[in-house]
This record gives C-alpha cells, sequence and structure tokens, in this order.
C-alpha cells in the first residue's frame, strides 16, 4: 500500500491508461509492467486471490496472510502484493521471496500470466453483490487519490454499467471466470457468506489450500480478520488511507444511493449476463439486491 500512499498528495489526475481494452490507474500500472507480468512464473504452491475491486480484496489478503502466519510464522506484507501494480523490477523480487507467496489481482482470467493456469495454482475467487460493489466502487474511486473522480453517484452507475471504469466491466470480469470453475483449482467464496459464517468460509479456505487449521487457529483467524478488527488496525497495514480501504463493510448498503430506476437497470444487466449462470447462482441476487 505505500504505492498508493506515496501519490495521495499528486494532483491533478493522471487519467487512467487502457491496455488490451481494458482500463487501469497509470499511477500504478505501465504497459511496460503488464508486458513484464505476461513472463511472470507462477509457483504451484503460491496463493492467488483474483476480486474485481471492493468485493472482499484486502479481508481475504488479510485471511490468508492470518492463516500463513499462525502456520509458518509468514508476516503480512501488503507491498508487491496486487501482481499488476508497481513497476517491470517487482518480478525479481517476487521471484526471490519464498513459498508460499501471497498474491493479488483484479485482473481478468483472459489477463492472468499462462503459468498459474499452466501449473493449476490454486486460486481463491471472491464475489460480491453488484450492488454492494459498485456504491462500495464510488466511495472508493471519488476518495482514492489513484483514481479517476466522479462529480456524481450517478455518473459513476452509468460508467459503472457500461464498464468504462477502472478494471472494466464487473459483468465480463465474472463471464471470464465463470467458464472455468470447474476447471479444478478454483475455489468460489462470496462476500455475503463470508460476512455471515466466516468461521465456515475460513473451514473452506483451509480445506481448500491443505492448510489443515485446528479450530483453535480458525477462531483465532477469524478474530483478526474480522471488518472491526481489520479497520482498528488499518493504520499499521495501510497507512494515511486505512479508512478509504475499509469503510463500512457492510450487505446492503446500496439502498443508500440506488434509485428505483437504477435498480431495474442493474437488475436487466445482471438477468442478461449472470443470470443462469453459476457464479450468478453464488451471489444469490435475489437475497441480496431486491430492492
Amino acid at each position: 500500500m505505500k504505492t498508493v500512499e506515496k501519490t495521495k498528495d499528486k494532483t491533478p489526475e493522471q487519467p487512467p491508461f487502457a491496455y488490451k481494452g481494458i482500463l487501469y490507474p497509470s499511477l500504478l500500472c505501465s504497459e511496460a509492467t503488464f508486458q513484464a507480468l505476461e513472463s511472470f512464473e507462477a509457483r504451484e504452491d503460491d496463493v492467488l486471490i483474483v476480486t474485481y475491486p471492493k468485493c472482499g480484496t484486502n479481508w481475504s489478503i488479510k485471511i490468508l496472510h492470518q492463516m500463513l502466519f499462525d502456520i509458518h510464522n509468514k508476516k503480512l506484507t501488503l507491498e508487491q502484493m496486487m501482481l499488476e501494480f508497481g513497476k517491470p523490477e517487482k518480478y525479481e523480487f517476487l521471484k526471490q521471496q519464498p513459498s508460499p507467496r501471497v498474491l493479488s489481482s483484479h485482473l481478468t482470467y483472459e489477463n492472468i500470466p499462462k503459468t498459474f493456469i499452466e501449473k493449476k495454482t490454486k486460486i481463491l475467487l471472491i464475489l460480491r453483490n453488484p450492488k454492494d460493489a459498485v456504491v462500495s466502487y464510488y466511495h472508493f474511486s471519488n476518495n482514492n487519490p489513484v483514481l479517476p473522480t466522479f462529480s456524481s453517484w450517478d455518473l459513476f452507475f452509468k460508467a459503472f454499467l457500461s464498464g468504462d471504469v477502472i478494471y472494466g466491466s464487473y459483468f465480463n470480469y465474472a463471464l471470464g471466470w465463470e467458464k472455468h470453475i470447474d476447471d479444478g483449482n478454483i475455489l468460489v467464496l462470496t462476500f455475503e457468506d463470508m460476512k455471515a459464517d466466516l468461521p465456515a468460509e475460513l473451514r473452506k479456505i483451509s480445506d481448500f489450500y491443505s492448510l489443515n487449521l485446528t479450530n483453535e487457529q480458525i477462531q483465532k483467524v477469524e478474530e483478526k480478520s474480522t471488518f472491526k478488527s481489520m479497520k482498528e488496525n488499518s493504520g499499521n497495514t495501510h497507512g494515511n488511507l486505512g479508512n478509504l480501504f475499509f469503510r463500512k463493510g457492510e450487505v446492503g448498503d446500496w439502498k443508500s444511493l440506488f434509485t428505483e430506476e437504477q435498480s431495474k437497470e442493474l437488475d436487466a444487466k445482471f438477468e442478461k449476463y449472470l443470470a443462469g449462470t453459476k457464479l450468478g447462482e453464488k451471489i444469490n441476487y435475489p437475497k441480496y439486491c431486491t430492492f
């Protein structure tokens, strides 16, 4: 997170740049980094966390680091973890890091380095219902020094629906992963299920990565990775931007901004892209997105 914090006083805004048709923050990503990333060497025992923005990235990173700390005494290091952030030389740094490496990304399935697929590295995919995701993303974008600022919620909502936001379309992102969730190396969890019964979801993660955590260890990880605990500790993990990364962490906050018309618009988008898919079913749209 040092990379983000260094940019907090930089003005004016730098426009995002496009790579392979998707927008990225120009202060964090570069074409040179993306080109270097294509030859990144994954390991079979890497822990790769993939999410669309504001769908539980920092939460899942904290969980995996806490689990590995309890097993390997491996400390949490936030810098260098987002695969696509930083300068090309970061990959030489990552090459020198001991296993297991905890890595994360907002990249689509198509843009994940091919060696993760070839080596069948285990991938943790976290989903969040799109209505809460877009509201969280709106607040995050408007308060994050490296992301574009939108003059109104209505404008951001339109950009989100059309995919004209950093990291592109939520729906295309989900559809890309939908095609591969039965490949055997992907565990799909949801933000909502984690909020409802965190110990059960932690057990799934432990089993998926063959960590064999005891019930006592699961309880300890739960205590360290609740939203309240992470927010209170965010000054240590995320510096001055702690409150930006840990705003509310709630399910249903979308109702604070959505109009009925906007709700119907997003309903139609979900129906077109994700209704009837396995990931669409995992999101449990009727339960969490009914106006």
